[in-house]
C-alpha cells in the first residue's frame, strides 16, 4: 500500500446502512485499487443536494469530475472495468506508482 495521498478517480456516492452500497463497495475496491484508481466513498446523508440527487438511485459509481460519467446500480464488474477503460482514455492523470 502506498502512503502517498492521490486524488480520488472514482467517486462511489453511498450511505450508511444501504446493503446495496456495501456490495456495490465490494465489487469496486478491489477494481480500483487493481487498477491503481483512487477511490473516494461519499455518503449522500452529508449533502441536502447529494440526497436531492441521488437519494432513490444510489449506489452510483462517478468518475470524478465528470457528471456525465456515470453508472447506477445494479452494475458488475465489466461495467465498472468500462467505466475505468473511459478514465484511462480521458486523463492526463498519472496512476499510482506500481499499479500496472
Amino acid at each position: 500500500m502506498t502512503s502517498e495521498k492521490t486524488e480520488p478517480e472514482l467517486l462511489l456516492f453511498h450511505t450508511v446502512g444501504c446493503h446495496l452500497c456495501e456490495l456495490a463497495d465490494a465489487l469496486v475496491s478491489p477494481i480500483a485499487r487493481a487498477q491503481g484508481v483512487g477511490l473516494e466513498r461519499v455518503d449522500i446523508a452529508d449533502s441536502d443536494a447529494l440526497l436531492q440527487r441521488y437519494g432513490t438511485r444510489i449506489p452510483v459509481l462517478r468518475v470524478a469530475g465528470e457528471k456525465a460519467a456515470e453508472i447506477g446500480w445494479p452494475f458488475d464488474a465489466g461495467a465498472v472495468r468500462d467505466l475505468l477503460a473511459g478514465l484511462s482514455r480521458t486523463s492526463s492523470r498519472p496512476r499510482v506508482p506500481g499499479s500496472r
